[in-house]
């Protein structure tokens, strides 16, 4: 099934893309990860400010060396 990621969704789109979304995250891989954002991306993790594909790829490798339990659970509210 082919997955449109731009508006308008219909809710069994929107839900495909949330799990799509939960799937990539979950495979823990900050190589892939990061393709799903823009090579300008702009994050903040609580006091941690980053921008760009490599300054958010390093962020996930030390995220995902520490948590070595970490797995996200998204939802469509």
């Amino acid at each position: 099934m082919s997955i449109s990621l731009k508006p308008p969704f219909t809710e069994e789109s929107a839900r495909a893309k949330v799990q799509a979304a939960e799937d990539l995250w979950n495979t823990r891989d900050p190589d892939k990860v990061v393709l799903a954002y823009t090579e300008d991306t702009v994050w903040r993790n609580r006091a941690e400010f980053l921008e760009g594909r490599e300054a958010v790829r390093e962020f996930l490798r030390r995220k995902w060396d520490t948590e070595l339990d970490y797995r996200l659970k998204k939802e469509l509210f």
